[in-house]
């Protein structure tokens, strides 16, 4: 048995669908268990699970009888609490392998506060004796829907300069995460992953303005000015607002390139940021 932690999340509900479509036994935890019934269907052959990260009984009986976990939890204040929590429980319950998505900057020094997180999940998973695959993937091409609202106005805003982006499709994601769930060769690495290509904001607001068929300009903000932008136009909590700067800031400090570890793995290339945004370009245009 497969147990996900963070089903209700993009990766999580990618990894459900590719594992329904394996016929794969698998297990969705979540604090809110009718919901997630609802949110992946009500006919979908996945075992729904109650159980709250902040709880460590309720996760303890909801481990029982899995072999594997796949732990990917929102980013948040607690989540290095929260994950710390799980591992444990999962350990306590015999699970052998934990998959476990991370970030590329997963470091003690990391710039980025989420990231360091990161790196105290991953020191602690390391203490235990169940094998560790991490999952260190860039920036989601989904998260790039969020800035819809502005972008249908013509208008993307950041304050990346024009650092190039590794922006990735969760799917490839939660497809490397199946392939490590299953293959027992592939478990015990680390893996970074990327998209087949590397795009700075500017060049973004171009191919965002050729699929729209409209100008989109990059407007690149000050750090402290974004900032005050994500907590007033985006309403971001404050502690978010500062991450989206951390993140961004990171890619300049160190610029960020493709790797091959998509194809790699799974024997085809990634999903490309232009074939995404077509299938969302209903989300970037102005509707009349």
């Amino acid at each position: 048995m497969i147990t996900i932690i963070g089903a209700t999340g993009a990766t999580g509900s990618a990894l459900i669908r590719r594992l329904v479509e394996r016929e794969v036994p698998c297990r969705a935890v979540s604090r809110t268990p009718g919901d997630l019934r609802a949110a992946i269907g009500a006919n979908t052959p996945v075992e729904i699970v109650g159980a709250d990260a902040a709880d460590p009984q309720t996760l303890r009986d909801a481990f029982g009888g899995s072999a594997q976990l796949f732990l990917a939890m929102a980013n948040s204040p607690r989540q290095a609490e929260l994950e710390t929590n799980v591992i444990d429980a999962a350990a306590q319950c015999g699970v052998r392998h934990v998959v476990k998505l991370s970030a590329p900057a997963a470091e003690p020094d990391s710039p980025v506060a989420v990231s360091r997180g990161h790196w105290r999940v991953e020191e602690h998973l390391a203490t235990t004796e169940m094998t560790a695959t991490l999952l260190r993937p860039y920036a989601f091409m989904h998260k790039l829907l969020l800035n819809a609202p502005a972008i249908t106005e013509g208008v993307l805003v950041g304050a990346m300069r024009e650092a190039p982006c590794n922006y990735i499709d969760v799917r490839d994601i939660a497809d490397v995460a199946a392939e490590t769930l299953l293959h027992p060769g592939l478990a015990g690495a680390t893996y970074t992953l990327t998209g087949p290509r590397a795009f700075s904001h500017p060049e973004l607001a171009r191919l965002l303005g050729e699929l729209t068929r409209r100008p989109v300009r990059y407007v690149d903000l000050p750090p402290n000015e974004f900032h005050s932008h994500l907590l007033s136009t985006a309403h971001m909590p404050p502690w978010l607002a500062h991450h989206v700067v951390e993140i961004q800031q990171l890619a300049i400090a160190r610029p960020e390139s493709p790797n091959d570890t998509i194809e790699t793995v799974l024997g085809r290339p990634a999903r490309t940021l232009h074939a995404f945004l077509r299938e969302h370009l209903h989300m970037f245009t102005k509707t009349a």
